[in-house]
């Protein structure tokens, strides 16, 4: 029997209880349609180790996924994206638990962030480039400034683009706050899945990972948040504050777009474009409603 089973409770409470489970579970979930196939299938073009970067764009591209998702699903769009633009591009799986398949990203987020780590070597080592740029969708946003802060990653790294960060936690609009008056399931999240106990707004995590700054020296950080976001809440929590932010609302760019938390960071292309901008400011072209068909 559950812990919170024990006393009797409301039908009101009840329902209460099941909407806080329910969102918890689907926090940051780029694709809940994943299946097997599609995990296990190739991937189109990236994750080519004998790719080197060229000359336009001297960096190879980490995609880093969202809790959730896996190093296929989450990329399935994006990635080929940035194959056709002449970008050498590589995706990981990371925070794997045992016994549970193709649905990453939910193992304690700093051990997460050391094997970022471990890849990031590993591509640099394959391609010769001596810095790489990150993007990564909900957690895969924000896990990387752990590896930039804590793991050396800021002499490895030249961009962190973040598409729905959760940088400063979430409060999946106000859900999380009802944790103390449900006695056991916040101790059954960080048993179980403690890269989802990681994400919550004002866990120990997210108070290490803000202490001292949201940034660090030398690195270029964007921020690419929709204000339609339902698990990254409140969407402003996604912004950064330091030097070399740049910090980018999507109806900003487009205001009829209605890309949620999932759709901006997997299929969105108006978000992709801006993404395009912060991987080569150089060349950057502006972002509208137009660059869908771009």
């Amino acid at each position: 029997m559950l812990p919170w089973t024990r006393a009797r409770r409301s039908p009101r409470a009840r329902r209460t209880l099941a909407a806080l489970l329910l969102a918890v579970t689907a926090l940051v979930a780029p694709a809940a349609t994943a299946t097997a196939a599609e995990a296990a299938a190739p991937s189109r073009g990236w994750n080519d180790y004998s790719c080197k970067p060229s000359a336009a764009h001297p960096r190879p591209v980490v995609l880093v996924h969202g809790t959730f998702g896996n190093s296929v699903d989450n990329w399935l769009v994006h990635a080929p994206y940035l194959v056709n633009r002449g970008y050498c591009v590589f995706s990981l799986d990371y925070g794997q638990l045992p016994g549970v398949p193709f649905f990453n990203g939910l193992g304690p987020i700093d051990k997460s962030a050391g094997q970022l780590d471990v890849f990031v070597d590993k591509v640099l080592g394959a391609t010769g480039a001596p810095k790489a740029d990150l993007v990564g969708h909900s957690q895969g946003g924000m896990m990387p400034n752990y590896y930039l802060k804590f793991l050396g990653g800021a002499d490895k790294v030249n961009a962190l683009v973040g598409i729905a960060p959760d940088n400063h936690g979430t409060t999946l609009l106000g859900l999380t706050r009802l944790l103390p008056y449900f006695p056991g399931v916040e101790d059954l999240l960080t048993m179980n899945t403690p890269g989802l106990a990681d994400q919550v707004a004002g866990s120990a995590f997210i108070t290490k990972l803000n202490a001292g700054g949201d940034t660090v020296p030398g690195v270029r950080y964007t921020v690419i948040a929709t204000r339609y976001d339902e698990v990254v809440t409140p969407y402003r929590t996604q912004y950064l504050d330091g030097p070399n932010v740049r910090n980018v609302l999507l109806q900003d760019l487009c205001p009829v777009d209605l890309s949620e938390h999932v759709a901006i960071g997997t299929i969105d292309r108006i978000a992709f474009h801006e993404v395009a901008n912060a991987l080569d400011p150089a060349h950057a072209s502006p972002t509208t409603c137009a660059s869908v068909i771009g």
